[in-house]
């Protein structure tokens, strides 16, 4: 089963889901957006199958990198490269960077697309030195397996410190009372931008701001 991570959200908080035989399940995949750890770990604890989380653009044709059977799953991770492609993690300055380090996701590869139609500037500016610019924030650890922080224009930018709101969702998603959470920047007169949370609750549950 193939799906983004909405779908499986909703199939996780389906009423009569307990109704339905899916013993036939062996593997779910998913993609199109980042999938919360919190939701992937309770899925698989009601469902007995692994999920198996992917990254790609639809300038890559869409994949570019995937959690595989034949090396160890990392949830919350994007995987390693597909073949045929590859990711190098790049400094504001177009260097690449070494594993550990935080810097563009960016890919090489016969998936890459030829260009944006009629758009030259837009492709001179997303593909450079061969390399596809994907605009997601990134790193690649000591497996060589790739792990996105956030998109780059969604960090946000608090008092000189560089707060990415998909690590703060993963937070907010470990509440109980929480069912879904998205995290914005919005300004603020003295630390620039301030970290702003917006949450739906769990049917049932109730929560104080604090």
């Amino acid at each position: 089963f193939a799906g983004v991570p909405t779908m499986y959200f909703a199939l996780l908080h389906h009423q009569g889901a307990r109704e339905y035989d899916v013993s036939s399940l062996r593997y779910c995949m998913t993609g199109g957006a980042p999938m919360p750890v919190e939701v992937m770990n309770a899925f698989e604890e009601r469902y007995p199958v692994k999920i198996l989380e992917g990254f790609g653009l639809s300038e890559t044709s869409p994949v570019a990198s995937f959690n595989c059977l034949e090396r160890p799953r990392k949830a919350g991770s994007i995987g390693y490269p597909v073949w045929g492609v590859d990711l190098r993690i790049e400094s504001d300055a177009g260097e690449a960077l070494p594993e550990g380090e935080r810097g563009e996701i960016c890919i090489r590869g016969h998936n890459v697309m030829k260009g944006y139609w009629n758009r030259p500037d837009a492709t001179r500016e997303a593909i450079r030195d061969g390399w596809f610019h994907s605009g997601d924030i990134g790193y690649r650890d000591s497996d060589g397996c790739y792990w996105i922080v956030d998109r780059k224009k969604d960090m946000i930018l608090r008092g000189g410190f560089n707060v990415y709101p998909r690590e703060v969702e993963e937070v907010l998603y470990q509440h109980p009372a929480i069912a879904e959470a998205a995290v914005i920047g919005v300004a603020h007169a003295s630390h620039g931008e301030e970290v702003k949370a917006v949450v739906a609750l769990a049917p049932g549950r109730s929560a104080s701001a604090e």
